[in-house]
């Protein structure tokens, strides 16, 4: 008995994924690599794919960007791949093409085998259809701002790890300066540091060299400074110090630099304005102490609003927001949007109508956030609105919790503050207490009368006798 074939449909008789509509045919999609770049323009005539190899020099990228003009294609699409994108990324858009900078996540899976000449041909296909989002990246001004405060910020990293080696080394000798004093960079830590590394011994010497501002007495200093002077560590302060100076005088170059450079992209009519001087006097006092005050009138003449009005926002805070988000802030249409943004929502997703939690990525955290999360730590003791909210949250939910719904608060006075001008006025702790404390009388009540219990207010004078 003959058995029937079965028709069964070959992979060649599959739907194209060409069937998709091309809503921008004059697209190129490019796969970047360390030695070469595969680049898919627009198919040819007659569906063929239309993809050229080509270096990583710049004479190649050159001629990559002279190729796609002559397949005429006007917008690019690539992925962030590590730093490799950024040489072709800045030809391209030099040469006036449209470059979609494609986060990996959303184009990695790549159906069939995967080749680099079919990531460029698949980068290319989504693209035509309009199916990639290209990532934010502020104007090219500020991608060189922020290429500087980025490697000042590696810098001033790079310092505070040689702090902790030398306080490692005078740990090892039994030397408590950090225990003397209470920051071992202040004026009387560094004094002493550098009596010892001149050869200084006596305790009661080193103990001298206190600032009168010093809280402990100079006989309660020299009791932490008597200790093991052993050669091998001694050797390896001195070390450490050098670098440490050597750093401090390549971030004041960068300081320096970078009050350069925003001078330049200061509008001719803001030269002569300045920012008024902060309502706190500590942190104004903080400012001239850290020499951060020529860069807050920089940023001021720059943004034409001052960051550091916001409780909590200092100058170094200020200067990452500028350098990573830049001055334009519509490209975010609303508040919301903007938090989104900076990994600053909770991460709930919605199932069978319920909210499920999920863990974070391993990449959820921008460096804007990083800095509004350490400006949000800052508040925990202020007497502020904003130290009070802190302090609410943490009772309730602990500080990790705290510390985001803080650093999500002030990334929302920062959008109101930049996009609209809408000025920070802080009501003070008593005021959010009171408002805090009006909102939980309106739940209670609301809540005892929906059980059938008549609520009203105590006397003045039983309400003092209570």
């Amino acid at each position: 008995m003959a058995h029937k074939r079965k028709n069964i449909k070959s992979k060649k008789q599959k739907r194209s994924p060409r069937s998709l509509k091309a809503i921008q045919p004059n697209a190129a999609g490019i796969d970047l690599g360390s030695r070469e770049h595969w680049v898919a323009g627009p198919p040819l005539e007659d569906e063929t794919p239309n993809v050229e190899r080509f270096g990583t020099t710049t004479p190649e990228l050159f001629r990559l960007a002279d190729w796609l003009k002559q397949q005429g294609v006007e917008t690019v699409a690539m992925e962030s791949t590590g730093v490799y994108w950024i040489p072709l990324f800045e030809i391209l858009e030099s040469r006036g093409f449209e470059v979609v900078l494609a986060n990996a996540r959303q184009i990695r899976n790549v159906p069939g085998r995967k080749t680099d000449m079919i990531d460029s041909q698949w980068v290319q296909l989504l693209h035509a259809c309009g199916l990639l989002r290209g990532s934010f990246r502020p104007s090219d001004d500020i991608c060189q701002l922020r290429a500087l405060i980025r490697e000042r910020n590696t810098m001033v990293e790079q310092r505070s790890d040689w702090v902790r080696r030398m306080q490692k080394y005078l740990d090892q000798m039994n030397i408590c300066v950090h225990q003397a004093v209470s920051d071992i960079t202040g004026v009387t830590g560094m004094a002493i540091i550098r009596a010892i590394v001149d050869g200084e011994r006596d305790p009661h010497t080193l103990a001298r060299l206190r600032d009168r501002r010093c809280r402990k007495s100079e006989a309660q200093i020299a009791e932490h400074l008597t200790g093991n002077w052993r050669a091998e560590h001694l050797f390896n302060l001195r070390q450490a110090l050098k670098m440490y100076d050597q750093l401090c005088a390549v971030i004041a170059d960068y300081d320096s630099e970078i009050l350069s450079y925003i001078a330049t992209l200061q509008p001719a009519d803001t030269s002569d304005e300045s920012a008024p001087p902060p309502a706190s006097k500590s942190k104004a006092k903080n400012l001239v102490k850290r020499g951060q005050e020529p860069m807050r009138q920089a940023l001021y003449q720059l943004c034409g609003v001052d960051l550091t009005t916001i409780d909590g926002i200092g100058v170094d805070t200020s200067t990452v927001i500028v350098s990573e988000l830049g001055l334009d802030f519509t490209v975010f249409p609303n508040e919301n949007h903007f938090v989104s943004y900076l990994r600053l929502a909770p991460n709930l997703s919605i199932s069978a109508g319920k909210k499920v939690p999920k863990k974070s990525k391993a990449s959820t955290c921008t460096r804007v956030a990083t800095a509004l999360r350490m400006a949000a730590l800052t508040l925990r003791r202020s007497k502020t609105a904003l130290g009070a909210f802190y302090r609410r949250v943490a009772w309730r939910k602990g500080a990790s919790v705290a510390v985001f719904a803080t650093a999500r608060k002030l990334a929302q006075l920062i959008y109101r503050l930049v996009r609209y001008g809408q000025a920070y006025v802080d009501t003070g702790t008593e005021a959010y207490e009171a408002r805090f404390k009006q909102r939980r009388i309106k739940l209670f009540t609301k809540a005892l009368n929906d059980m059938g219990y008549n609520v009203e207010p105590l006397k003045t004078e039983e309400a003092i006798l209570a």
